[in-house]
């Protein structure tokens, strides 16, 4: 096990860009309320396939917990039970953490896909915490990093839950997102503790300050981004996803923040860029550091001009966690003194 514990990390490193890929298909598809509760879906563990299955109707059997529409409100089964010709309210409680109910299956199965994800990426954080305790007696800090990140993962959990159960309140969005990233920081503190300690790069102090810069001028602007994109969802919500010429309709002071605070991203890591050539650092990841930076420019500008088109939005936030993780993981490099 602790021959293989890099394989572990970068498992675990892929399986949580995974969940920010599925989380970002469900944000892109509208989803996030394909299932009204949490952690199951309409009361089970996987997911009807037609409306039928909750709809109320007369002599049939209903499992207790499982949640049924009716009068376009959720209702849930108090316990076992089978209904008789009419509707019995003493057998049923009003779901009253949200009012939202709705059936769609596309976005109920994409909402279910993102937490089947998330729960496989669990059982893999497992056995990181597992594979780490091995380290305890050589570096404390491998294993520490690594209950740090499972516990900040049942964390995400409960926020998950949150969210779902707040109808997708932005504050929490956001919080949900920036825990994320934070995990993605210590994963990958941990790969380069176990796989470059050794190694020794060159140092330069206006190089590492502007990292250090680079890497909170990044999550700002994606925890700014969620903020937008929740905006994006209201408009849709109220115009309807017919009408997505209207989804940036009088936007916020947040929108053109966001925008606007491009401009800083991109001086701040083309800085990074020069450097690296003038001073021959050697830095290869600056080369993809900027290659994101082009591919998170294109597609906002494509979102904003073109109408959202289909995919832009998923790649545009895959984008920038995998541009957080390229700078802090650069960071890190850059702090090794040769």
């Amino acid at each position: 096990m602790k021959s293989r514990f890099t394989q572990i990390v970068n498992i675990a490193i892929i399986s949580l860009y995974l969940i920010f890929l599925a989380g970002a298909i469900v944000r892109m598809t509208g989803s996030g309320m394909g299932c009204p509760d949490w952690p199951k879906c309409f009361g089970y563990y996987i997911p009807p396939t037609s409306e039928d299955a909750i709809t109320w109707k007369p002599n049939t059997e209903y499992h207790k917990g499982l949640i049924i529409i009716k009068e376009e409100a959720l209702f849930v089964a108090e316990k076992d039970i089978k209904t008789g010709d009419e509707f019995n309210p003493k057998n049923w409680s009003a779901y009253t953490k949200h009012d939202y109910a709705v059936f769609n299956t596309f976005h109920t199965w994409t909402e279910y896909i993102n937490r089947l994800v998330s729960v496989l990426a669990g059982f893999v954080f497992l056995f990181l915490i597992y594979a780490s305790t091995k380290f305890w007696r050589e570096n404390k800090s491998i294993t520490l990093l690594s209950f740090g990140a499972f516990f900040l993962m049942l964390f995400e959990a409960w926020l998950g839950k949150t969210v779902v159960d707040s109808n997708l309140t932005p504050a929490i969005i956001t919080v949900h997102m920036v825990v994320g990233l934070i995990i993605i920081g210590l994963l990958l503190r941990l790969k380069f503790i176990i796989s470059e300690k050794k190694k020794i790069y060159k140092y330069d102090s206006l190089f590492n300050k502007l990292l250090i810069i680079s890497v909170i001028f990044s999550l700002i602007q994606i925890a700014m981004g969620t903020q937008v994109r929740q905006f994006i969802d209201e408009q849709v919500k109220l115009y309807g996803f017919e009408n997505k010429n209207h989804s940036l309709m009088n936007p916020s002071f947040k929108f053109y923040f966001h925008r606007s605070f491009t401009i800083a991203i991109v001086l701040v890591n083309f800085g990074l860029f020069y450097i690296n050539q003038v001073k021959n650092l050697g830095y290869k990841l600056v080369n993809w550091i900027i290659l994101l930076i082009f591919l998170e420019t294109i597609t906002g500008i494509l979102m904003y001009y073109a109408e959202i088109p289909i995919g832009t939005q998923a790649i545009h936030l895959l984008a920038g966690a995998f541009l957080f993780g390229l700078q802090f993981y650069l960071w890190q490099q850059s702090r090794r003194v040769g």
